[in-house]
């Protein structure tokens, strides 16, 4: 048998710092997109001192942003990436994420073929 309180599901940045708040221990999913400037390019990413870890500024479905902190190197397409999941926790007013998912634009899109 599980709780709400044992299951992770998808929340936005306020209701994870809410759960943090209450303290909740479980690692919490929110969904969101990295930060972008008006051409579209990506924002907000910083190198950590490491020169491994790296932070970046995120958007979760309520357009709030939060800087995010994660310590491993930067997932391959992650510039790319439609949608990004971070799993993890808060730490003060920062994002600690354990774990990155993308959703990355599709290799395979029809293509116009000239005949």
């Amino acid at each position: 048998m599980t709780t709400a309180d044992d299951a992770s599901t998808y929340v936005t940045f306020d209701q994870a710092y809410q759960l943090a708040s209450n303290g909740s221990k479980n690692s919490i999913h929110v969904v969101g997109e990295l930060k972008k400037d008006a051409e579209g390019h990506v924002v907000g990413i910083t190198p950590g001192e490491d020169r491994v870890s790296f932070s970046f500024i995120m958007v979760d479905e309520n357009q709030k942003e939060q800087l995010v902190i994660y310590k491993e190197p930067m997932p391959q397409d992650f510039t790319r990436s439609e949608k990004v999941v971070v799993i993890g926790s808060y730490s003060g007013d920062t994002f600690i994420a354990e774990k990155i998912l993308l959703k990355c634009p599709s290799k395979y899109q029809e293509q116009k073929l000239n005949v």
